[in-house]
């Protein structure tokens, strides 16, 4: 089970461990040029997303960023 922005995730009894950050994130909604990843405290890069493997107990943050003025 890994936590992303204070949620246990564990979809269907099934987890993310060993999948890519990139695999969690097409599980999601979220739009992926527009975001910035944590990874137990860690910027995670972009370019680092597919390689980033997820483990149990990890903890994600995923920040959307929004346009306006």
């Amino acid at each position: 089970m890994i936590k992303v922005n204070g949620v246990d995730i564990d979809t269907d009894g099934k987890s993310f461990a060993g999948k890519s950050i990139a695999e969690y994130l097409l599980t999601t909604n979220f739009d992926s040029k527009r975001i910035a990843v944590e990874k137990n405290g860690e910027i995670v890069p972009k370019a680092k997303y597919a390689e980033t493997l997820l483990a149990d107990g990890d903890t994600l943050e995923v920040v959307s960023f929004v346009g306006g003025g």
